[in-house]
């Protein structure tokens, strides 16, 4: 009688149960594909870059995020303008306005910048951002993001850049 009376309760709790809602999860791992305008910056052109970008969600719309880039910009310092290579790592922190499948943000990021030619040019930046990523599932979105970032370095004038960038992300 009793495992009778127990699976009465058991199968009429699963009938009253409300249905299950999928949760997005906290962090994200992607790749992204952009356009990043050095604006003469140590003499490099603007160029296509290659990005790896991750989130982690903190708590009440906030995310630390990082995007590290890899380009290939001319020098056109160089008489025959010969490809160098720039790496710009960046951790910054954003704010989410929304938590659906539309999450339209803003936020900064901190970089560093490290030029490879002849002789290597480092330089230490932040810059505002904005973007937007759109669920097309529960676990995958893509997004555009715009960023324009202010570079010191010693002895040199302040640098700046426009990036522009499309991605794809998985959450986990």
């Amino acid at each position: 009688m009793r495992t009778l009376l127990c699976t009465v309760v058991f199968t009429l709790a699963l009938f009253g149960a409300a249905p299950a809602h999928a949760q997005f999860a906290n962090r994200s791992l992607g790749l992204s594909l952009g356009y990043m305008d050095f604006n003469d910056t140590k003499g490099l052109d603007d160029t296509m870059f290659v990005g790896i970008d991750a989130s982690l969600y903190i708590e009440n719309g906030f995310e630390v995020v990082s995007l590290s880039k890899i380009a290939f910009p001319k020098d056109t310092t160089d008489p025959r303008q010969k490809r160098v290579v720039g790496l710009a790592p960046s951790l910054g922190l954003r704010y989410l306005f929304m938590e659906e499948s539309i999450r339209p943000y803003i936020g900064s990021d901190v970089s560093y910048l490290i030029v490879l030619k002849s002789t290597t040019s480092n330089f230490i930046g932040i810059g505002p951002n904005v973007g937007v990523d759109f669920f097309v599932s529960d676990s995958v979105s893509l997004g555009v993001r715009g960023q324009y970032n202010f570079y010191i370095a010693l002895n040199e004038k302040t640098q700046t850049t426009l990036t522009l960038s499309a991605g794809a992300a998985a959450y986990f």
